[in-house]
């Protein structure tokens, strides 16, 4: 079992920058792939990031990639996303996810996690 608390999320102005972090807790997280979500209202829940053990990591190509980035720190389980230059369509719940493979073309998919956070709320104003 992995138990998974993000934090991070608030209200910011477009243009602007946050920085999410996931907490993990109850299997070895080095041996963790991890993700990054998010869902608006509406909307399916959307890949955003990943990053698997060994620290290779991808994002979503046509709208996160170059503003977004995923980093992990082993030594504190934690998994982070710093998002840069937000933009209003960046307003979601944004969720970390964990999962037991190392495989990135498997970390981008929704229905390959095991483990989900229970989210935090991201508010980009114009």
């Amino acid at each position: 079992q992995v138990h998974l608390v993000e934090s991070g999320g608030g209200l910011v102005q477009a243009g602007g920058s946050l920085r999410l972090s996931c907490a993990a807790s109850g299997r070895t997280f080095s041996r963790l792939g991890l993700g990054w979500f998010r869902q608006a209202p509406g909307k399916e829940r959307e890949f955003v990031c990943a990053i698997s053990w060994s620290g290779r990591s991808t994002c979503a190509a046509d709208s996160v990639k170059g503003r977004f980035t995923i980093s992990r720190d082993n030594a504190k389980n934690t998994v982070y996303l710093q998002m840069n230059s937000l933009k209003p369509e960046d307003t979601a719940v944004y969720y970390c996810a964990a999962t037991s493979s190392n495989h990135i073309g498997v970390l981008v998919t929704t229905g390959n996690y095991n483990y989900w956070g229970q989210g935090t709320q991201v508010t980009v104003s114009s």
